[in-house]
């Protein structure tokens, strides 16, 4: 197991979060390739679908052609794959890919610290979310999956402003009674600065006590950010500091959160893959990233992009 004190674990969620919200279709072929790109760098999970209905995320929908795709090449022993669920029906479709084996290492479930985000994204209350996670949590542990549970609007809510750290802490501490080993804590309009992330990751720590590793040898607490504002990666030095160890991020800084986003300018993405390396090393901690693979990863990036935003590149 590596050393909690230096190492930062890294989440590539390009294919799945980075996606998810564009409008023409990226070919099967060309997600792949994004995945295994990204899965070359040395990062240690590639959050790499969701198992949603396309009636609700159409760029999704071709999650289990994505799967047998990325199944055709060999994945490196100390890599994970992580795909959303957002039900026990997304969870059958998912283990019907797995058909037992270990191609999809990570269940993820999502809900959120605004009771107004949760009904808008999800068409459930809070409470109904977790509920609903409760036989998918199960499930996926029993089928010997790790689980992680996603927490949006942590620091502020595009409806109802800002989130007060407490609100946050309460849900990611339902999350942890119900078996979820990672809570990912999405700053989801990129809102966070380095004394709003301060404060609630102090207050989710009284709540689930000291950053650790799980059972499974990941961090039991992952930051995601959104460089909206041109923040993020002071926020990831002051998580560094309070001890998280483990971040999201999207090579290209692709993604966005649609209501982060104004008529006049689409809004940034995820917290680059990039600046998020160049952030962690600067602090002194490491990696493991291919400076030269995180490369090639940005320029498929940028080709898939073009293609998701319909701008004449062909696949």
């Amino acid at each position: 197991m590596r050393a909690m004190a230096k190492r930062v674990w890294i989440t590539d969620v390009a294919p799945r979060d980075g996606l998810q919200a564009e409008h023409f279709a990226v070919p099967v072929d060309q997600k792949a390739a994004l995945a295994l790109a990204v899965a070359a760098t040395g990062v240690d999970a590639v959050e790499v679908t969701s198992f949603v209905s396309p009636k609700w995320i159409p760029q999704l929908g071709d999650a289990a052609e994505v799967c047998a795709a990325l199944a055709a090449h060999t994945k490196a022993p100390d890599r994970r794959y992580i795909a959303l669920v957002p039900n026990e029906r997304g969870l059958d479709r998912l283990l019907e890919v797995n058909d037992g084996g270990t191609l999809i290492d990570t269940v993820a479930v999502f809900t959120a610290a605004s009771e107004t985000f949760s009904q808008r994204n999800t068409n459930a209350t809070i409470d109904e979310t977790i509920d609903r996670f409760r036989p998918v949590i199960e499930r996926a542990r029993a089928a010997g999956l790790a689980t992680r549970g996603y927490v949006s609007c942590v620091i502020a809510c595009p409806f109802e402003g800002a989130i007060a750290p407490s609100a946050v802490a309460a849900v990611a501490e339902r999350l942890k009674a119900l078996g979820i080993e990672e809570i990912d804590l999405g700053d989801t309009i990129g809102a966070g600065k380095p004394e709003s992330v301060r404060a609630m990751l102090a207050s989710v720590r009284e709540a689930l006590g000291e950053p650790a590793l799980t059972g499974t040898g990941w961090p039991d607490r992952t930051l995601h950010l959104h460089d909206t504002f041109g923040r993020a990666a002071d926020c990831v030095v002051t998580a560094l500091h309070a001890g998280v160890r483990s971040f999201d991020a999207a090579v290209g800084g692709l993604g966005g959160c649609p209501y982060a986003s104004t008529p006049d300018r689409r809004a940034p993405g995820n917290i680059d893959l990039f600046t998020l390396v160049e952030t962690v090393e600067s602090e002194g901690y490491t990696t493991g990233i291919d400076r030269s693979r995180l490369a090639e990863a940005s320029r498929i990036a940028d080709r898939v992009a073009r293609i998701a935003r319909g701008d004449g590149v062909s696949a």
